[in-house]
């Protein structure tokens, strides 16, 4: 997707700091943080959102999950806790349509979110 921004920075077309990469995932770290620790694990997979992932997917969102708790585990945030986030459609707060998973940590968060 030749004007997906997330697509471009898995291309290195676009600016992005790149945290880790794998052959199906790479995270970044969000321009826009929400807490002192916020990753975006992108599937190199063009998938618009959650929704549209397929019995085939399954692997890909097991791995993105995975990926999130390896990171969160680097970065010291196993111990107190850390969230993970997939917003899906516009009223959830998806801005970017390319499926991504946010891992946020390092500070307290509360319950319901937004």
């Amino acid at each position: 997707m030749e004007s997906c921004i997330f697509c471009r920075i898995i291309k290195r077309e676009a600016p992005g700091k790149v945290v880790y990469e794998d052959e199906s995932v790479v995270a970044v770290e969000d321009i826009h943080p929400q807490a002192p620790v916020h990753l975006l694990l992108i599937p190199r997979k063009h998938l618009p959102a959650l929704a549209d992932a397929t019995p085939e997917d399954e692997a890909l969102l097991g791995h993105l999950l995975k990926v999130a708790a390896q990171l969160a585990r680097e970065r010291g945030l196993e111990s107190r806790g850390y969230r993970t986030v997939i917003n899906n459609g516009a009223w959830a707060g998806q801005s970017v349509l390319h499926l991504h998973v946010h891992l946020l940590g390092g500070r307290v968060f509360h319950w319901p979110p937004g």
